[in-house]
């Protein structure tokens, strides 16, 4: 059975700082308005959406078991450009013919940009 990945939900304190910084930091686009209480993300490259749901006062952010994994085929070049727009990365790691780097969103979910999709296949 096929099931790829077609929405991310993710919660917010701040729904449209939230969907504004998926825009701004990795191409996504959004009216940025809340229809049926999400904002939906859509990227122009294909892939995953993204639905940004208001969270509960009880929830803790940043704790979840989820982790958004963008692929990008400069690692080093993509977080250089983030971090000029305010969005810091760690340090870059690099394994089996790819590398990856890891930040927080604004409401401290893990976020990732990762090269693997891009390594040769012969590695």
């Amino acid at each position: 059975m096929e099931s790829p990945l077609g929405t991310v939900i993710l919660y917010a304190r701040d729904m449209q700082k939230s969907a504004a910084f998926y825009a701004r930091h990795f191409g996504f686009v959004t009216s940025g308005e809340v229809v049926e209480g999400l904002i939906e993300l859509t990227h122009p490259g294909g892939g995953a959406g993204i639905l940004i749901h208001q969270a509960a006062k009880s929830v803790k952010l940043g704790q979840v078991g989820v982790k958004l994994s963008f692929h990008v085929k400069d690692v080093r070049t993509f977080a250089a450009e983030a971090a000029l727009q305010g969005l810091a990365f760690g340090a870059v790691h690099e394994a089996n013919g790819y590398a990856f780097a890891n930040a927080k969103d604004l409401d401290k979910n893990s976020i990732g940009i990762s090269s693997r999709a891009y390594r040769d296949a012969t590695v």
